[in-house]
């Protein structure tokens, strides 16, 4: 993956390069050419001013008076030319120019074009000439003014080497740039891929952190990150579904085999009979529930979402929860602190899945009675406007500072709880359960003082 992302870079500054190229070029010809295209005109300007004037001469020589020595003076004071020559010729009046050709080395064309338009210019390497057609004296005259463009050829040379040394410049100077920008922009992805490429079935909690500034890539780091959740909800739930069902069928199962042992032991009255048989009906339908629901959550790892939502109170929920708790075993003391419910029962409504919920909340709470020794368990159930809480205190064991942080690892099970049964599997149920409905699960606790489980829910909304 990076060996491609790195010839990707290479490409991406190749391409740079090649655009800041052809730009630096384009600018560099245009540049050229244009003050090429201005010399020439501007030399053709001043050797038409020549012309002009050569004619005004030629035309005042009949008579000398004031208008001709201004002329005159007018031509010295203007600025002189490199290799400047003026011609004077009659127009053959049998257009044959071949002898003025000759004694001039211009070709034949240019005296043609300039006696049919009254004016025309050519250009032989630096020699540059410029003519005019004038009558005087009943008689047709070429005025040929001509000059050598020194100037050009020298500022246009030093123009040329300025130019080609600002490119190679600018070219070097590109290569730099197009370095640091390719360089620039993959940096997110390539660190993106370094953190990917750390990701596995050992680490699924850790997620990509979000590139300042960049929010096409961050869209694309959080529909990542949300896919690790699911991933990670899906792996623990698959990975661990063998141990949450012997764990959660484990209960029920005792129930239903010790009240079926004692109904055989002894002959009884029908009226035992039937509600040893009535506890065993009991026992087997939670059973059938927590089948249910073990293999909800195993269908909800694939894609994320709970297959059935409904509406369920938290209230009811958690009197069934503590009725069945203290109905398992009668050493249970469980307290249900009612002093924060609000007036408006619906805000005790959550979305969701009613034996999910009641699957992590009787783990939640049975952990407290059993590491608790059976003390009083003290459950408390509140709403605000967007939230319902859930607060499971108890006064047990606690957990050991050195070991909170494997609280939700599956099958852990802290130093302190040798003496209690257990797997080490309902809280990281419990936990995934909690995180599926959206919900958010915090656990507080001191090692022989306590421990204290918040869960918050989001309110349904109608």
């Amino acid at each position: 993956m990076l060996s491609k992302i790195s010839t990707n870079q290479t490409k991406t500054m190749l391409l740079l390069m090649l655009v800041f190229s052809v730009v630096i070029l384009l600018f560099s010809g245009l540049v050229y050419f244009s003050i090429v295209n201005f010399s020439h005109q501007r030399f053709y300007e001043l050797l038409k001013i020549r012309a002009t004037t050569i004619v005004q001469i030629e035309k005042s020589k009949s008579q000398i008076n004031d208008s001709t020595t201004e002329i005159i003076s007018n031509l010295n004071q203007a600025e002189e030319l490199p290799l400047e020559k003026d011609y004077v010729f009659e127009i053959p009046k049998d257009s044959n120019y071949k002898k003025i050709s000759h004694q001039i080395h211009l070709p034949e064309s240019f005296f043609r074009s300039l006696v049919k338009n009254g004016e025309s210019n050519y250009k032989d390497k630096e020699d540059y000439y410029i003519g005019q057609t004038f009558r005087s004296n009943n008689r047709d005259y070429i005025a040929i003014a001509s000059a050598k463009n020194h100037y050009v050829v020298y500022y246009l040379g030093y123009l040329k080497r300025t130019l080609i040394t600002c490119m190679i410049l600018a070219l070097f100077f590109s290569m730099i740039f197009s370095f640091y920008l390719s360089k620039t922009l993959f940096k997110p992805i390539l660190k993106i891929t370094s953190k990917v490429k750390e990701i596995s079935t050992e680490n699924l909690h850790l997620r990509l952190e979000p590139q300042p500034g960049n929010k096409e890539l961050n869209e694309l780091v959080e529909t990542f990150n949300d896919m690790l959740n699911r991933v990670e909800t899906s792996f623990e739930t698959q990975n661990h579904l063998i141990g949450n069902v012997s764990h959660e069928l484990r209960t029920p199962l005792t129930s239903i085999m010790g009240e079926a042992d004692v109904a055989l032991s002894i002959r009884r009255s029908e009226e035992h009979y039937q509600e040893t048989l009535q506890i065993i009906l009991n026992e087997a339908e939670k059973l059938d529930k927590k089948i249910k629901a073990l293999l909800m959550i195993a269908q909800t790892g694939f894609d994320g979402k709970i297959q059935k939502m409904d509406k369920v109170r938290m209230d009811q929920l958690l009197w069934d929860v503590i009725e069945t708790a203290t109905r398992i075993n009668s050493k249970n003391n469980v307290y249900m602190d009612i002093s924060m419910l609000p007036d408006n029962p619906k805000k005790l409504k959550v979305q969701g899945n009613e034996q999910l919920l009641h699957l992590a909340m009787a783990n939640i709470v049975n952990n407290a009675c059993k590491y608790s020794n059976f003390q009083q368990v003290k459950v408390s159930l509140g709403a605000t406007d967007n939230h319902v809480y859930i607060i499971v205190k108890d006064n047990g064991i606690g957990i050991p500072d050195s070991e909170f942080d494997k609280i939700y690892d599956p099958f852990f099970r802290a130093s302190n709880t040798k003496n209690y049964e257990g797997y080490g599997i309902g809280l990281p149920l419990a936990r995934n359960i909690i995180k599926i409905h959206n919900g958010e699960l915090i656990v507080n606790s001191k090692e022989n003082v306590g421990t204290t489980v918040q869960i918050r829910f989001p309110i349904f909304v109608t």
